[in-house]
């Protein structure tokens, strides 16, 4: 049992969007954000090769929440498709050209809630979208029409620092932050600790917590 619940919301969203608002720890991230883009590139038609697709969580970067880590292409242009078989054999040491990484901001997830954190991985997946199909990606007026099409903003806000800290009654470890008063800021007894299964409790975070 972790110290965060998922809480319903009126538009009942699908398990996979609901699991995002339960993640705990670092480690959940991944299964749960991957689960969801599934779910979203078939909801939206968004055309995303997961096979070459990888993950990973950032805990030291401060002003994006998410991104795509992709080479470089020369001279890639979207609108132009690329020809990757043609390109394969330019890579002397056997890796796929076409392989980019989702890399997901853990402060920013907890800065978010659930639905502003499905779109920032909605917004992920169309500069995967454009980089597997052309070999690179912007912010231009294709990802902006794209955007409007998935429901996700064109950038994404940045996040502060957190007004609560949340630590486990019996250890004292920081088991979450956040970023606003919600459920388990407003009743942190309601909760239990992920590392000693104790109570939880809730304060105001210091400068440079």
């Amino acid at each position: 049992m972790t110290a965060f619940e998922a809480i319903d919301a009126p538009e009942s969203p699908s398990p996979t969007e609901r699991a995002l608002g339960a993640v705990g720890r670092r480690e959940e991230l991944i299964p749960a954000s991957r689960a969801y883009c599934r779910e979203a590139a078939r909801e939206y038609g968004l055309d995303v090769a997961f096979s070459r697709l990888d993950w990973e969580v950032s805990t030291r970067a401060k002003r994006r929440a998410a991104a795509v880590k992709r080479p470089k292409i020369p001279d890639a242009e979207i609108g132009d498709p690329l020809d990757w078989a043609s390109l394969a054999g330019d890579w002397a040491d056997g890796t796929d050209p076409r392989r980019c990484t989702v890399s997901l901001t853990w402060a920013a997830y907890e800065a978010f809630d659930r639905a502003e954190w499905a779109a920032t991985l909605r917004h992920e997946l169309i500069h995967v979208e454009q980089f597997q199909r052309f070999g690179t990606t912007d912010h231009g007026a294709a990802f902006r029409e794209r955007a409007e099409a998935v429901d996700a903003a064109v950038r994404c806000r940045p996040f502060a620092d957190p007004k609560y800290v949340l630590r486990c009654s019996a250890c004292g470890t920081v088991v979450g932050r956040r970023y606003r008063e919600c459920a388990i800021v407003r009743e942190p007894e309601r909760y239990r600790s992920s590392c000693c299964e104790a109570s939880v409790e809730c304060s105001r975070s210091r400068d440079g917590e």
